[in-house]
């Protein structure tokens, strides 16, 4: 049940969620170099500069963002551990030289989107003001400093390979080297979501790779700084300088990407073309020294389990990860060097303790895809199993031979699948009751509405003017800021919604609302600088209509670190705790499905959503997203949207990207991660992608929807769109076409979000005319319509 907060006091849930994040976020921290400097000794006098110094940020932009309360700048969180900051004339005079930079791009933006007849914010989505260029006085008193550098990215736009980006500015390079020489003590912070081009100042002493940690980010830093805590985070993207990644070249098409490299991806390719790598995969230290040692291997029936000895040998606690590789030998197809099989986390273990650490896996797991067979096999030989700290530094564990080669699964097969069938509409009403009562089946009730009724329910709670500002990020009406619900248009029967939030840091909700007419009025907020585009007047003018003595209420929502940094901590219970907070938060607000995790590979650190998206390595990202869906999915009432399924790996031209790459790196490295949720977790439902595979739409495939996802995978949930994908934005003249509502109908994608009149005319013109591309039949609508209804019994 839904909990209307009345007043403006800081809650209960908010104090301890903040908490929890606090302690949990050091261990989504890399430690990228120390010699020596941290953690600091005691607090005092510190300079402290940079772009992320007060303009911390705490997650990207577009459905990333989080509306918090308050949010702990670096700034902040420094005085509150006790320090003095000494350097408050820099961190002003570097606001006004930013603010003068947001204000020129924002304006130029705005006349950009007027002159094509664009809407502002969606022009304007995911778009960052360049790093201005200073020179101001390095003179902040202290022994100690900290430099700051923040990247910040989203929904909507891509990175760039320019300075102010992926490369660091002239600006931050100078002041960065004259810090090292000014000050005994110098650490460099890195506040990004993704790798930065560390080569120009990769001789400082100290590197800390912070992140981006949510509402409590400058206390959890200073906690770092400070020795309180420590971090214990690997990175789970191999760092290098932009030009050795295969993915660089041709990055970005609006039409079609290429995807050369196959399944080599990430450290699967640097593993045979080292030259340009900075940190490879796995890679992270601690204030202390581990050993690795007395690597075993032991296997019964299909399990493969490495046992190793773990010892803290330095002055600090710790924890250390145990990361276990195989090396599949060669045969009819090519193999990487290693691939990830799995991982384990130590305990914290104090200077000179020892644990015995063991991770496992299924012996079908070193399994490959034969494109010409259709089957994943295992090939005859000998895997090697290998174990260390990171990828770049393991140890022999031992054997698995295989034989003979065996088919481990086959591929699904449509010619065998059975055709839908179903009874003509039945007479006599059902009402929603009815079913909650067991008086009546789904199936029942959903063999008694006409097939426009159906139709309603294979598209979300559309309004009927086709205003697009009308479902971004604030579509609901019963809960202020949520994303869309389901249908309403069946609200006679007694037929309640599904209310969805985004996310994937947090529930993004409206922080104020007022009730209006039985709706839930909010602030409008897309996050980041988006809003920037709009005059002040304009601004005021969204404000909710409202009286002054109508009653505020109040949704403050926590916001967790980001998906990387989340990944970062090899820590899977660590992402249940972090789910099962966002599901309780989902129970306060009334929020039935939360549209995250995010699981996307890093397929290239170009990727605009890197940050939402876990790993380069599909067996991180699908554990990760399998723990946050337990933790969610504890809660009853309460349900996950793993997206987006798949090849989402680039953000530019988004609608209408055509991914292009073979079936054996669509199903290894692409849909693995998505498999290894569905399977461990069952995530209630599951969004598509905007970009096309292979030329078809994402949420128009079939067989990747019922084919791979249903039949292979066992998946029981509901498949939803992203917002938009058959139409809201226009393709005018480019290549590929919109996606069509009858065509997800078809495909398995239940569906459309947030839909529009449109989609169910495309719907019902599909039922009438054998010629539509999509012609569907009443018993196709029947089986997306059977589903939503059924998840509506499950949650609401």
């Amino acid at each position: 049940m839904q909990k209307r907060i009345d007043t403006p006091e800081i809650q209960a849930f908010e104090k301890e969620h903040i908490g929890k994040v606090r302690a949990l976020a050091p261990e989504c921290m890399v430690l990228l170099k120390n010699e020596g400097v941290l953690p600091l000794q005691g607090t005092g006098k510190i300079a402290l500069y940079g772009s992320g110094a007060r303009r911390t940020i705490k997650g990207g932009t577009g459905s990333g963002d989080v509306n918090v309360r308050h949010f702990v700048n670096v700034e902040e969180g420094l005085e509150n551990a006790g320090f003095e900051i000494t350097t408050k004339a820099w961190l002003d005079a570097y606001d006004q030289a930013v603010e003068e930079e947001k204000t020129r791009f924002f304006r130029e933006l705005r006349r950009q989107a007027d002159e094509a007849g664009a809407n502002p914010v969606l022009f304007a989505m995911g778009r960052v003001a360049p790093e201005p260029a200073y020179e101001f006085p390095l003179d902040g008193e202290g022994d100690t400093a900290v430099y700051v550098l923040a990247r910040i990215s989203g929904e909507g736009s891509d990175r760039g390979k320019e300075e102010g980006d992926i490369l660091l500015t002239g600006t931050e390079i100078r002041d960065i080297l004259a810090l090292k020489e000014k000050y005994a003590r110098f650490v460099l912070v890195l506040n990004t979501g993704g790798m930065v081009d560390l080569s120009p100042v990769k001789e400082v002493p100290a590197i800390l790779q912070m992140g981006q940690l949510g509402s409590p980010s400058g206390d959890v830093l200073a906690d770092v700084l400070t020795g309180k805590s420590y971090p214990s985070g690997k990175l789970t993207m191999t760092w290098a300088s932009i030009e050795s990644y295969p993915s660089t070249e041709g990055f970005g098409d609006p039409d079609d990407t290429e995807y050369k490299e196959g399944i080599y991806v990430g450290y699967r390719h640097f593993d045979k073309n080292p030259a340009g790598v900075i940190y490879p995969f796995g890679y992270g230290i601690g204030y202390t020294t581990f050993s690795i040692s007395e690597l075993s291997l032991k296997k019964s029936a299909n399990i493969v389990t490495v046992s190793a000895a773990v010892k803290n040998t330095g002055d600090f606690a710790g924890r250390e990860v145990l990361q276990v590789y195989y090396s599949a030998p060669e045969g009819k197809l090519d193999k990487p060097v290693k691939e990830l099989a799995a991982y384990a986390k130590t305990k914290e273990l104090l200077p000179g303790e020892t644990q015995i650490l063991e991770a496992s896996f299924a012996q079908n797991d070193m399994a490959s895809f034969d494109e010409e067979s259709g089957c994943w096999v295992l090939e005859a030989g000998e895997y090697k199993i290998l174990a260390g700290a990171d990828s770049a530094n393991t140890g022999f564990a031992g054997t698995v031979a295989i034989a003979e080669t065996v088919i481990t699964e086959k591929a699904w097969d449509e010619s065998a699948e059975a055709k839908p069938s179903a009874k003509p509409q039945t007479s006599g009403a059902i009402s929603w009751e009815d079913v909650k009562a067991g008086r009546s089946t789904v199936e029942e009730f959903a063999d008694s509405l006409t097939d426009g009724q159906l139709a309603y329910l294979c598209i979300g709670a559309y309004k009927d003017a086709e205003d697009i500002m009308e479902v971004i990020g604030n579509a609901s009406t019963a809960v202020a800021g949520a994303a869309g619900e389901t249908t309403g248009y069946l609200k006679d029967l007694g037929l309640p919604g599904i209310i969805m939030a985004d996310g994937p840091a947090g529930l993004r909700l409206s922080r104020k609302y007022v009730l209006k007419d039985g709706e839930a009025r909010g602030e409008m907020s897309l996050g980041g600088d988006m809003m920037k585009v709009y005059t002040p007047e304009e601004l005021a003018a969204m404000v909710p209509a409202g009286n002054t003595e109508d009653k505020v209420y109040y949704q403050y929502c926590t916001a967790i670190p980001i998906g990387t940094g989340i990944a970062q901590s090899f820590n899977d219970t660590l992402a249940e705790t972090l789910g099962d907070m966002v599901g309780s938060e989902m129970e306060i607000f009334g929020i039935h499905a939360w549209l995250a995790p995010a699981l996307n590979i890093h397929r290239s650190p170009l990727c605009g959503r890197d940050f939402e998206y876990y790993s380069e390595d599909p067996l991180v990202s699908g554990r990760m997203a399998a723990a946050i869906t337990r933790g969610v999915q504890k809660h009853p009432g309460r349900a996950v949207t793993i997206n987006h399924f798949a090849c989402n790996n680039q953000e530019t031209n988004r609608y209408f990207s055509n991914s292009i790459l073979s079936m054996r790196a669509l199903r290894e490295i692409y849909l693995k991660g998505f498999e290894i949720c569905v399977r461990q977790a069952q995530p209630h439902f599951i969004m598509t992608s905007y970009n096309l595979i292979n030329g078809v739409h994402a949420c128009n495939w079939r067989y990747l929807l019922t084919g791979i996802l249903r039949c292979e995978w066992g998946f029981k949930g509901v498949v939803m769109t992203d917002w938009l994908v058959t139409g809201g934005m226009r393709n005018s003249g480019g290549k590929w076409p919109c996606a069509s509502a009858a065509g997800n109908v078809k495909a398995g994608n239940d569906i459309t979000m947030p839909g529009f009149p449109a989609d169910r005319k495309d719907i019902v013109a599909a039922l009438s005319d054998p010629a539509h591309p999509y012609a569907l039949t009443r018993a196709d609508l029947l089986i997306p319509a059977r589903r939503v209804l059924g998840m509506i019994l499950k949650l609401v």
